[in-house]
């Protein structure tokens, strides 16, 4: 268990605003990037509380603007894993999922359905997210546990036993990364997206050896494996990425882009799922739902009891067969997806709902 430290205003030489002025803030095509030295010193301070919020709030739009390199967002999580991050393995060595923290506004949440189905299947999961979480502050993993009557508000230990026991396990922000928690009310009022919102999802709280996430283009999923290879605290041996709906990790219908890097390799593989090959023959719209916490909530029971075997069924076990084969448990696709959809069939996957329930 590693646990979070404060460096009581230890800084190196770069305050925000003197990256402002020399190297950041000159606009998005001059603007400079940052070294691996500025960009540590920049991301302590922030978490620390030092700068002045109109200096926090210029330097998180420069950044915006100029995008960050993955030296800079590898530095960003190091100082992250060293200054705020509460990490607690389980014994087993689970994919560890992480969703778009500000959550969904359209269609179904269907992450909880398929962690639930490919631990029933052996593949433990973890995920971890906040509570309605700036921007969007929609409804992510924690709004639908919580409707299922799950325990959400765990420390990182007892999430550790969590995934032991149930194969499935649940990570909540403000207990494992207090530093980057307390920056909700600064992000909140920035009224876009920062970089905290990408590195938040890539903290890591189980220290699990594979990433799953989500992009919205392929150079955006390059960019995050480069910037865990950039990750001095990062150990990652396989990172999956791929298309997901709303940017969330539930796979889009259609043509679904995925790239895989494994640890040692020089580069990033991808291929394509297409969706109606695999049961999943409709539209993204035919995902969505009005009241997305509570109608996930409905299909993530009918679809793991077996009382649906809609669309949504069949999209719960595509998901589930993601991450079944990105901890390699199974060879491709179309092996996961069968042993998901086993686990559905047999009642496996109902049995392991009611263990997290009752956990």
């Amino acid at each position: 268990m590693s646990k979070a430290t404060g460096r009581e205003g230890e800084f190196g030489e770069w305050p925000l605003k003197r990256l402002m002025t020399e190297v950041v803030g000159s606009g998005h095509k001059s603007a400079d990037d940052m070294t691996r030295e500025q960009a540590r010193d920049a991301f302590a301070r922030i978490l620390a509380g030092e700068p002045d919020p109109t200096t926090l709030g210029a330097f998180w739009l420069a950044n915006r603007w100029k995008r960050n390199t993955p030296e800079e967002l590898g530095a960003y999580v190091d100082v992250m894993a060293e200054e705020s991050v509460v990490q607690h393995a389980p014994d087993c060595d689970p994919v560890d999922c992480g969703a778009n923290y500000d959550g969904k506004g359209r269609t179904a949440l269907l992450g909880v359905a398929a962690g639930v189905t490919a631990a029933a299947a052996g593949t433990p999961v973890v995920a971890h997210s906040g509570d309605r979480v700036p921007t969007q502050k929609q409804d992510s993993y924690k709004q639908v546990l919580d409707e299922l009557g799950v325990e959400t508000d765990l420390d990182p230990e007892a999430s550790a036993a969590m995934t032991d026991e149930v194969g499935f396990g649940y990570y909540f922000q403000p207990n494992f990364n207090p530093g980057v928690t307390d920056l909700f009310g600064r992000r909140d009022e920035m009224g876009v997206r920062t970089f905290v919102n990408t590195i938040e999802t890539l903290a890591n709280p189980a220290d699990a050896g594979v990433h799953l996430g989500s992009f919205y283009h392929l150079p955006y999923a390059v960019r995050i494996i480069e910037t865990f290879q950039q990750a001095e605290t990062a150990d990652m041996d396989r990172v999956v990425m791929f298309q997901g709906l709303e940017g969330y990790d539930d796979i889009r219908p259609g043509s679904t882009k995925v790239a895989v890097w494994n640890a040692g390799d020089d580069d990033v593989e991808d291929f394509d799922i297409e969706t109606p090959e695999y049961g999943m023959d409709f539209e993204s719209e035919d995902l969505q739902v009005d009241d997305i916490a509570g109608d996930s909530t409905a299909i993530t029971e009918a679809v793991l009891h077996g009382d649906r075997t809609d669309r949504f069924a069949d999209a719960v076990a595509l998901n589930a067969a993601l991450r079944i084969y990105a901890r390699g448990d199974a060879d491709d696709i179309d092996a996961g997806l069968e042993a998901a959809r086993e686990a559905l069939d047999s009642g496996a996957a109902a049995a392991t709902l009611e263990e997290l329930q009752d956990f």
